[in-house]
């Protein structure tokens, strides 16, 4: 066998543009909206299984019944943590995000792709692959 198909992460980086900035800010705080949202119906649905199981209880002071209770609310209240935190790092990065300079260039993920490797290459130059991409048209594939 003289080659093989390989799987690669190529690092996609963006130029900063007024439009690049407009959409990941929009974006970030489509992602904040979204977790006030999720938030607030985990408070709500919370509280209705916690009124559920009352109201289902002969007695609601019995010792079970607060348990049930309390594993609810512990819950909701582990659940809400997270999503604070998601949100936290989501303003820290609408943060990060309005601080950036025009035509800085910033990292913006990782896409997959394929790539010939046969003998003789060089494994690391085919695998270190970089796109510079400015308002989503590519301006430059880099062997890095």
């Amino acid at each position: 066998m003289d080659s093989i198909s390989i799987k690669r992460s190529i690092t996609v980086r963006a130029v900063v543009t007024p439009s690049w900035k407009e959409e990941a800010e929009r974006e970030l705080s489509n992602a904040i909206s979204a977790i006030d949202q999720q938030l607030g119906e985990l408070e709500k649905e919370g509280q209705q299984i916690v009124d559920g199981i009352r109201r289902q209880s002969a007695n609601p002071l019995d010792p079970r019944v607060q348990e049930q209770v309390a594993q609810v609310q512990n819950q909701v209240a582990s659940k809400r943590s997270e999503f604070e935190e998601q949100k936290r790092n989501l303003l820290s990065q609408q943060s990060q995000v309005r601080e950036l300079e025009m035509e800085q260039i910033v990292e913006q993920g990782q896409i997959d792709s394929f790539c010939d490797l046969k003998v003789g290459d060089n494994l690391v130059s085919k695998m270190g692959v970089s796109i510079l991409v400015r308002d989503g048209v590519v301006e430059a594939i880099d062997q890095d």
